[in-house]
C-alpha cells in the first residue's frame, strides 16, 4: 500500500523535524516547503496540507497571500498549527489578541463529536509556546475546543476540510493522538 504524502508549509517554527516526525509515525511521508514557496496547487502530489507555526505575524496578508491561495482553493485536507492556524483565521476575518505568555502544557477542553477528537478524550493536554490567540472563530468556521485563556484551541471550517490548533501538536501524547485524527481524514 503506498504512503500518503504531506506537504508541510514551514512558517518559521523551531519544531519542523519533530512536526515531520509525527506524520511520518503516522504513516505519511512529508515534504517541505518554506511559506515564501508554495507551489499554487497540489495537483495529487500531496494528500494533505499543514501549516507550521510561525515567527513572522499572521496579519502579515501580503507574505502569505500565495499560501492563502493553496489553501481556500485546494481539496486537500488542511491543518493549521499555532500560527498556522491564525495565518488561517485572519485571511478568514479573525482578529489575533495578545494574552498570557503559555509555554508548556495547558489543559483544553475538546467536542469530542468531531472527528479530529476521535483518540482523544474530552480534556486533552496540550504544548503551547506562544503569546497571540485568535478572539473569536471567523465567518464560515467554529470554535470546536477551548481553554481557561483561549476560547478558539481549536478551530474548523464549516465544511470540515479545514482545521486548526493553537497548540504545538507535535509535542506531548494528545498532540500526536489529534494528528492521528487528522490523518484519518485523508488516509
Amino acid at each position: 500500500m503506498a504512503r500518503s504524502r504531506v506537504l508541510v508549509v514551514n512558517n518559521g517554527t523551531l519544531s519542523l523535524p519533530q512536526l515531520r516526525g509525527r506524520f511520518e509515525e503516522l504513516g505519511s511521508d512529508t515534504d517541505a516547503v518554506p511559506a515564501a514557496s508554495v507551489p499554487a496547487r497540489v495537483d495529487g502530489r500531496y494528500q494533505a496540507i499543514v501549516l507550521s507555526g510561525t515567527k513572522v505575524r499572521a496579519y502579515d496578508s501580503d507574505y502569505y497571500a500565495p499560501l492563502i491561495d493553496l489553501v481556500t482553493t485546494t481539496s486537500v485536507p488542511v491543518f493549521g498549527i499555532c500560527g498556522g492556524m491564525q495565518i488561517i483565521a485572519v485571511a478568514a476575518g479573525a482578529r489575533l489578541i495578545d494574552g498570557p505568555s503559555r509555554v508548556g502544557g495547558h489543559d483544553a477542553t475538546v467536542d469530542t463529536a468531531e472527528p479530529l477528537f476521535e483518540h482523544v478524550g474530552s480534556t486533552v493536554t496540550v504544548f503551547h509556546r506562544h503569546t497571540l490567540y485568535v478572539r473569536e472563530a471567523p465567518p464560515g468556521f467554529r470554535a470546536i475546543g477551548h481553554s481557561a485563556h483561549a476560547s478558539v484551541e481549536f478551530l474548523r471550517s464549516e465544511d470540515g476540510r479545514i482545521h486548526g490548533a493553537q497548540a504545538h501538536l507535535e509535542f506531548r501524547r494528545d498532540g500526536l493522538e489529534i494528528l492521528r485524527g487528522f490523518a484519518d481524514l485523508y488516509q
